[in-house]
């Protein structure tokens, strides 16, 4: 049996709404999350879509993380499309290596059973 062992998560974001201060500029939401800077621009991983349950939703890879989170709220053609509104926290593993990350994604729709993933769900 080859043992696997998922990356802890390099970023995770909530929901939430800005507070204001006097001088601060308005960061415009995407579906209620205001916090993408933290998610590095030019690196690969994995990520994780949870609601507020922490049931876990959806997962994704991508060479460049942050772009392509946002594109699943954002596209016409997502998986997510319809279930947008019920993603409440987004965790991301960095993992820079591509065969890492298609490893990393296939085991945590299986075994964490994502509840949107229709490709590689062994387990349906």
């Amino acid at each position: 049996m080859i043992k696997i062992e998922l990356p802890k998560p390099t970023v995770t974001i909530t929901q939430r709404e800005q507070v204001l201060k006097e001088g601060d500029i308005e960061i415009p939401a995407i579906h209620g999350f205001i916090d993408f800077h933290q998610i590095p621009r030019d690196k690969g991983g994995i990520f994780f879509f949870y609601n507020k349950n922490d049931e876990l939703l959806f997962v994704g890879k991508a060479r460049k993380i942050r772009q392509r989170i946002k594109k699943h709220f954002e596209d016409n053609v997502s998986p997510m499309i319809k279930h947008r509104d019920e993603v409440y926290k987004i965790s991301v593993c960095i993992v820079e290596e591509a065969m890492d990350r298609e490893i990393y994604e296939t085991y945590a729709i299986n075994t964490q059973k994502a509840k949107y993933n229709i490709d590689k769900a062994f387990f349906r």
